[in-house]
């Protein structure tokens, strides 16, 4: 399980005439993600959701607030061993272009401690599962989008993590490969794992979330399961609830 507590990040920006101004991108957001759950993050861009996942992470530090992770019964306290717990996915990863998919992942299971041999059948497992058999030994910076994307999701999956942290992990990708990594997901969490997906696709958030947070302005806007956000908002698609509540909100401050 991972949670936020209270979560605050806050940043200056340079305005006119060079006046420094403090804001927070994200504005004491707490909430949890349990064992088997696959909590949806969605927020318009600049909602301050990449820095709520970075501080989730341990990539960032918080302005204020805490993250807590626990595995099992056990609480873990140290940023280096709950890195080792999480597989994390982010917009702008960067991969070796001149390994293969195969050759970066016997890497990364040298640097995360795991034998040669069990390193060699977690990868051959990932390869089938993100049905990379067609291009697992060419080289990265070969190619397509959707392999590369693929092959950084392989990236953090190679330790068997408990908790995947999932920044849109389809974006910009065909619907086979799209479909590939949300029946991944589907598979994880039937093992038990903690996954948080963020995405700006409604309707991949709709058919893959357990739980549906709403972000705005650094903040929550709505949490619940899709069936408790349409009840409280009359509304049918979660579409229509996302731009309800932003609108309103926006509405709200002007």
């Amino acid at each position: 399980m991972i949670s936020a507590d209270n979560l605050v990040k806050t940043f200056t920006r340079i305005e006119k005439k060079n006046k420094k101004v403090e804001f927070n991108a994200v504005d004491g957001i707490s909430f949890e993600a349990k064992e088997g759950e696959i909590v949806g993050i969605l927020g318009p861009n600049g909602a301050g959701k990449t820095t709520l996942l970075r501080m989730l992470v341990k990539l960032m530090k918080p302005s204020s607030g805490n993250v807590s992770v626990s595995i099992g019964e056990n609480t873990i306290s140290d940023d280096i061993e709950i890195k080792k717990h999480i597989g994390y996915l982010s917009g702008n990863t960067k991969l070796y272009g001149k390994l293969s998919p195969r050759e970066l992942l016997m890497m990364l299971g040298t640097i995360y401690g795991m034998d040669e041999e069990t390193t060699r059948i977690r990868a051959e497992e990932i390869m089938k599962v993100l049905s990379m058999e067609a291009f697992f030994d060419n080289r990265i910076e070969k190619l397509s989008t959707g392999q590369t994307q693929r092959t950084s999701i392989a990236r953090c999956l190679i330790h068997s993590p408990e908790i995947y942290v999932f920044d849109e992990p389809t974006l910009g990708l065909d619907i086979i490969s799209s479909a590939a990594i949300i029946e991944f997901m589907k598979q994880e969490r039937e093992k038990g794992k903690t996954v948080i997906y963020s995405t700006h696709y409604m309707e991949e958030a709709e058919y893959l979330c357990d739980r549906i947070i709403l972000v705005n302005k650094g903040k929550i806007v709505a949490n619940g399961t899709l069936a408790e956000l349409k009840e409280k908002s009359a509304m049918e698609s979660l579409r229509d609830i996302f731009n309800e509540l932003i609108r309103k909100e926006t509405y709200d401050e002007e």
